[in-house]
C-alpha cells in the first residue's frame, strides 16, 4: 500500500476553558473581539465539540480525545503536532505565548506512546521565529508537496528549511485577507484530499495564481473557492477515511451551507459524505473552523 493523504484516526482536545485568545488577535482576522460570558462560553464550545466529535465517529472514523488545559484558549485547535505514517511525530514554535503551552507533558506522553518524536521546533519560539504545523503547511502527503503562505505565524525560512530537511517539495506563495494582510494560516484557504483539492485562488496574490493552479491541477481535481467563501470557513476543511477506506470531508455546518449547489454535486463525485456539525461560537470567538480543531492520527 502507497502513502495515503488521509487518516482514519483523528486527535481532538475538549476545551477546558474557551473564549476569545487576546494573544492571537493581531494576526487573526477571522476571530471576534467582543467577549460575553467567558463560562457561557466555554460551555456552549463545549456542546459544539461533542457535536463535531459525534457527527464523525458516526461515520466510522475514530476519534481519540483528551482535556485541555485551563491555562489554553485555542487547545481546541491542536495545531501544534503532525504525524506522518512512520509512526513519528514533530512538535512545532506557537506564536501566541499561551499557545506555547498547549504542548503539555500529558499529551506529549500520549503522541510518545504511540510514536517516535523525531523534530522540536519549539526552541524556535524564544526567537519569535514560528511554524504553526498543520495549519502553517498544507500537506498533499502522497507527492510529498506543502502549500504554505508566510504570515506572522509562518516564518519562510524555516519553512524552507523544514520542507528541505523533510523531503517535501514547497509550493510558497503570498496571500491577501479581506483586511488586506496576509492570510496567517494556509488552512484557511485550501485542503488537500485523495483525489480533489479546494482553494481559493482570489486570496493568492496574483502573480502566484499561475504557479499554484499549475500544482494543484498536476493530481487532483479543483474546486474553486471564492474570497466570501473563506469567511464562511469553507477552505477550513480536512478529509479522513473510515475502516473501509470510504472518503469524507468534515467541515463546519456553516461552511458546508455556503458552498454552491454546483461545488456540493462536486464533493458528492469525490466523498460519501460531507460530514458537518454546527460550531458557531468556535467560529466565532476562536477564529476558526473545523479543520482546525483535528489534527490527524497516521
Amino acid at each position: 500500500m502507497g502513502i495515503k493523504q488521509s487518516s482514519n484516526h483523528i486527535f481532538m482536545i475538549e476545551p477546558k476553558t474557551f473564549f476569545m485568545n487576546p494573544e492571537t488577535l493581531a494576526s487573526n482576522h477571522y476571530q471576534d473581539g467582543d467577549d460575553e460570558n467567558p463560562e457561557l462560553i466555554t460551555a456552549q464550545a463545549k456542546v459544539e465539540f461533542f457535536a463535531l466529535k459525534n457527527a464523525i465517529e458516526q461515520n466510522g472514523v475514530t476519534v481519540t480525545s483528551m482535556l485541555g488545559s485551563e491555562l489554553c484558549p485555542d487547545h481546541i485547535f491542536p495545531n501544534w503536532f503532525i504525524t506522518f505514517e512512520d509512526k513519528t511525530v514533530q512538535l512545532f514554535s506557537m506564536c501566541a505565548p499561551n499557545r506555547r503551552l498547549e504542548k503539555t507533558p500529558e499529551m506529549i506522553g500520549f503522541l510518545k506512546q504511540h510514536y517516535s518524536l523525531t523534530g522540536d521546533l519549539s526552541n524556535f519560539e524564544n526567537e519569535n521565529i514560528f511554524l504553526e504545523s498543520t495549519s502553517s503547511m498544507v500537506f498533499d502527503r502522497v507527492n510529498k508537496i506543502v502549500y504554505a503562505t508566510p504570515s506572522p505565524r509562518t516564518n519562510e525560512e524555516l519553512l524552507r528549511t523544514w520542507c528541505a530537511d523533510n523531503g517535501f517539495k514547497l509550493v510558497c506563495f503570498e496571500t491577501e485577507s479581506h483586511t488586506g494582510e496576509a492570510i496567517y494560516h494556509t488552512d484557511v484557504l485550501m485542503y488537500v484530499g485523495t483525489s480533489v483539492i479546494g482553494i481559493c485562488f482570489e486570496v493568492i496574490k496574483e502573480e502566484y495564481r499561475d504557479m499554484v493552479k499549475e500544482h494543484v491541477e498536476k493530481y487532483h481535481d479543483v474546486i474553486e473557492i471564492t474570497k466570501d467563501q473563506i469567511l464562511d470557513f469553507c477552505g477550513n476543511s480536512l478529509e479522513a477515511r473510515d475502516e473501509n477506506d470510504n472518503l469524507y470531508l468534515i467541515m463546519s455546518s456553516r461552511a458546508f451551507h455556503a458552498h454552491t449547489e454546483d461545488q456540493r454535486k462536486k464533493l458528492a463525485q469525490h466523498f460519501t459524505e460531507v460530514i458537518h456539525a454546527d460550531i458557531p461560537t468556535i467560529e466565532r470567538y476562536g477564529g476558526g473552523s473545523a479543520r482546525c480543531m483535528l489534527s490527524e492520527l497516521f
